[in-house]
């Protein structure tokens, strides 16, 4: 497609395209947007990008990112120090966040490992987790990984080194979700969840 615009716009729409869920068209149309709202829009987020890049850490006890370090989440004080959640990454820590679904401290392993990709545990802050694991105030490891067999993996990984460590170790719970249909479940779901059943 020949270029619509000059070489800044045109910059601006391939940096744009770059983010996750913005291809082209999705790219350009944000671009068409911001210059449009230039003052309302683009000036603060030029603004708010480069205190970003100026303040931004990974926080050095549990991987999320902050602009204070340790992070907001490690130095709350009403936060549980007795249950560590282990999560792939930061998103997923978010995700859990934004869920109030724990109260407990975080650990973010950066990925999970995935022998095709050429992650292996040296790539992931496993060891941290394990030396953290060993403090006298910690009692539950909750393995938050995703249910695929990259998570699955990295979550037997995890269990074995932490066998020697005074915790408990726990995963999420797979199977039916809330408000999910059984006819519109897939069988590894179904299976999953007929193995994990409660009592009611």
């Amino acid at each position: 497609m020949p270029a619509v615009a000059g070489p800044e716009i045109e910059r601006l729409i391939q940096l744009l395209a770059r983010l996750p869920g913005l291809g082209p068209r999705s790219a350009r149309r944000a671009a068409l947007h911001l210059i449009k709202k230039r003052e309302a829009l683009m000036t603060p987020l030029s603004s708010a990008l480069q205190v970003a890049i100026d303040k931004i850490q990974v926080c050095k006890t549990c991987g999320n990112i902050d602009t204070q370090n340790p992070c907001t989440v490690c130095t709350d004080p009403r936060r549980d120090p007795s249950v560590i959640v282990v999560v792939a990454d930061v998103a997923d820590l978010w995700a859990l966040e934004r869920a109030n679904a724990t109260n407990g401290l975080y650990h973010v392993l950066g990925a999970t490992l995935s022998p095709l990709d050429g992650v292996g545990p040296q790539d992931l802050t496993i060891d941290a987790l394990v030396a953290r694991a060993y403090d006298q105030r910690v009692t539950e490891i909750i393995l938050a990984l995703n249910a695929t067999v990259d998570g699955q993996t990295t979550a037997h990984y995890i269990t074995d080194l932490l066998q020697d460590a005074n915790v408990k170790v726990t995963r999420l719970a797979h199977g039916v979700p809330v408000g999910g249909e059984l006819d519109y479940l897939d069988e590894g779901t179904l299976s999953a969840a007929m193995r994990q059943r409660t009592l009611f």
